[in-house]
């Protein structure tokens, strides 16, 4: 019902910055809340951000406030993800996923991304 492709990863160095994008199909995307997850080798997959349904309210990881901005466009069904002073512990595949309830936790979304890689060098 839900499809979800994010854009916009690579490789910056430690400081840089990156904004990743995140563009959705297949049903209406004001309805969902919508969350930035991400998952280092090795490790389990965390939480980031997430903003709701109409871009109001929004929440952070403790490791990334201050530094990512989460924010969403409705009219062009896409959220995004300014990451600035980016570290190399920031290294992950970065997931988009939509849910009917906000959360912080992975199981509570309903669709996912496929996942984009962002490395930071040190």
């Amino acid at each position: 019902q839900v499809q979800l492709v994010e854009s916009g990863g690579g490789l910056v160095q430690a400081g840089g910055s990156l904004r990743l994008s995140c563009a959705a199909s297949g049903s209406t995307f004001s309805n969902y809340n919508m969350g930035w997850f991400r998952q280092a080798p090795g490790k389990e997959r965390e939480f980031v951000a997430a903003i709701s349904r109409s871009g109001g309210s929004t929440n952070y990881a403790g490791s990334v406030k201050g530094r990512f901005t989460i924010s969403r466009d409705n009219g062009k069904n896409t959220v995004y993800l300014q990451m600035n002073s980016l570290k190399p512990e920031d290294t992950a595949v970065y997931y988009c996923a939509s849910g009917r309830l906000g959360s912080a936790y992975a199981p509570a979304y309903d669709y996912w991304g496929q996942g984009i890689q962002v490395t930071v060098s040190s």
